[in-house]
């Protein structure tokens, strides 16, 4: 069913007609949405209001179908400007300061934009939610929601019943090496380890969770280290031959694993699903096991 307000295509073909009489078109919702990152494409699909979308990030891989159907307008610090303004957008959505600059462009350009700045679980489901008021969709934002928050209670009643919690050293980007961000913190917390950087986690800006001194994780001596090196692959191996790392519990034990970056460093429903559940995967088996050293593995 259509959201209240959705423009149908009649309804459509009556507001082109209307464009040439009054050089715009006014419509209740927004019907034509440039999403800058994956995660507003995902939730709009999500929503099953993907036909508002006419434009996307080259990085969007959620869902699939998306790249085979929309244009492909940004990248993540960069746009393309006049094709973003070619497809008549009347709302573009953002993420964060790295994309202040793309938006003041269009901004300059009369084009309506709205850049969120998510940073935890809580602040992920409030923007979808938001994102569900904006285009008149307050019940189905609702409800998906609210199914996100059931999977996260379910994860975190099992991981209750665990009788130990690994200490997780999560790494995002290895040069320099830059620890969890925050919603990745609390989604390790919900599966049932202990990030060993909460403080760090907090702060919004990668320059500010950095590790400048390796020797700190060393100190921390994580039992399982999670590698997802945004746009590159995670190097087990690269990781366990750093100097003084030997002793590292998790590389002592082969408890190296990567979970790709677009389950995880996504904030949106992927990261609350499959990444959630790549997470309590690799922490059930590090608390259900024995104390028998395990291979590296790798999680995807």
């Amino acid at each position: 069913m259509p959201c209240p307000g959705r423009i149908q295509p009649a309804t459509r073909q009556h507001e082109a007609l209307q464009l040439k009489i009054s050089g715009r078109a006014e419509a209740r919702y927004p019907t034509r949405i440039v999403c800058l990152t994956e995660e507003t494409t995902e939730t709009l699909y999500l929503l099953g209001e993907e036909d508002r979308i006419v434009g996307i990030s080259g990085f969007t891989v959620r869902p699939p179908r998306a790249r085979k159907e929309k244009p492909k307008v940004s990248a993540f610090i960069s746009a393309k400007i006049d094709k973003i303004l070619a497809l008549e957008p009347d709302l573009v959505l953002g993420f964060s300061d790295l994309q202040a600059d793309i938006a003041a462009e269009l901004i300059r350009h009369g084009v309506e934009v709205h850049v969120f700045n998510q940073r935890s679980v809580a602040e992920i489901l409030r923007v979808i939610r938001m994102l569900g008021g904006m285009i008149g969709c307050e019940a189905k934002a609702s409800a998906l929601a609210a199914g996100l928050e059931g999977g996260l209670d379910a994860i975190r009643a099992t991981a209750a019943t665990f009788s130990r919690r690994p200490r997780v050293y999560f790494e995002e980007w290895d040069e320099p090496q830059i620890s969890a961000i925050r919603w990745v913190s609390e989604l390790i917390g919900i599966a049932g380890g202990d990030d060993i950087f909460p403080s760090r986690a907090v702060a919004s800006l990668g320059r500010e969770r950095i590790v400048a001194d390796p020797l700190e994780v060393v100190r921390a001596a994580p039992d399982v280290i999670i590698g997802s090196w945004c746009g590159k692959k995670f190097r087990a191996e690269k990781v366990a031959s750093r100097p003084g790392w030997g002793g590292v519990p998790a590389v002592r034990d082969g408890e190296l694993h990567e979970i790709k970056s677009p389950l995880i460093l996504q904030p949106g429903p992927a990261a609350l699903t499959d990444g959630l559940d790549a997470l309590h995967a690799i922490v059930a088996r590090w608390a259900l096991r024995g104390s028998t050293p395990r291979r590296t593995r790798q999680s995807s």
